[in-house]
């Protein structure tokens, strides 16, 4: 399986066309190093939450939107090997380079990729983050992997799924704020593609009406529901 470096962050509205074309020329720098596919998703719907969300992840300000973005690399050595390359290109633009975002609250982190078609082409993109305890890694596995092939079945194009595998604590925030990670859990990033909105809503209300839910939702494998962060979003730059 593919390895895959997760971000999240957020955007100044006013930033967003500065933005897409800094991601897209980037998108070159990281192909040229190894990396396989690179997407970023311009927030839609990104939810208040009650206790955390993708909003509080990031300490999203007044006037900005929430972006989720991944990079696709062959697996966790070309991962590293492409990031030190590209971090070193010039071609990136180097030290003191301005950002149209604050870097500072960026959130981002590698993931081993579980399933899933990483480099489908993006259409609308539900993003999720959830805590998971560590042990029940397999047991997540496989009941994630059945619950891909009801939305699959219900109109999505693909699903993904990607376990936390070097995740920075971050000073001053990380992957792991974002879902209140508590002692033995990991982290878990995943998307859900779909075509476009009209089959992401239809999907989702065939998918709720599924009885299959109760059986392969992450709740039955220990995720506590009530700390992931989701969202939708769509693709700005997909390269």
């Amino acid at each position: 399986m593919a390895y895959i470096d997760g971000f999240v962050l957020a955007v100044p509205d006013a930033n967003k066309e500065a933005y897409r074309k800094m991601a897209s020329e980037a998108s070159a720098v990281f192909r040229k190093h190894g990396a396989i596919g690179f997407v970023e998703n311009w927030g839609e719907d990104v939810p208040q939450g009650k206790t955390n969300c993708f909003n509080s992840a990031v300490l999203k300000q007044e006037g900005e939107t929430v972006v989720f973005s991944w990079i696709v690399w062959p697996d966790r050595a070309a991962r590293d090997a492409g990031n030190a390359a590209t971090m070193a290109d010039p071609a990136l633009g180097g030290p003191g380079m301005e950002m149209p975002f604050d870097g500072t609250r960026m959130i981002y982190g590698g993931f081993e990729q579980l399933f899933g078609d990483a480099l489908a082409a993006p259409g609308l993109i539900n993003g999720t983050v959830m805590p998971v305890p560590s042990g029940n890694r397999a047991a997540y596995e496989a009941a994630a992997a059945k619950m891909a092939e009801l939305f699959l079945k219900h109109g999505a194009v693909s699903v993904v799924d990607a376990w936390g595998e070097d995740l920075p604590e971050g000073k001053v925030n990380s992957f792991h704020t974002a879902v209140l990670k508590r002692p033995g859990e990991d982290v878990v990033f995943s998307w859900i593609n779909w075509p476009d909105k009209a089959a992401q809503d239809a999907g989702w209300e065939k998918i709720m009406a599924d009885p299959r839910l109760a059986e392969y939702g992450p709740a039955t494998t220990g995720a506590d529901m009530g700390r992931m962060i989701y969202g939708t979003f769509r693709p700005i730059v997909a390269a």
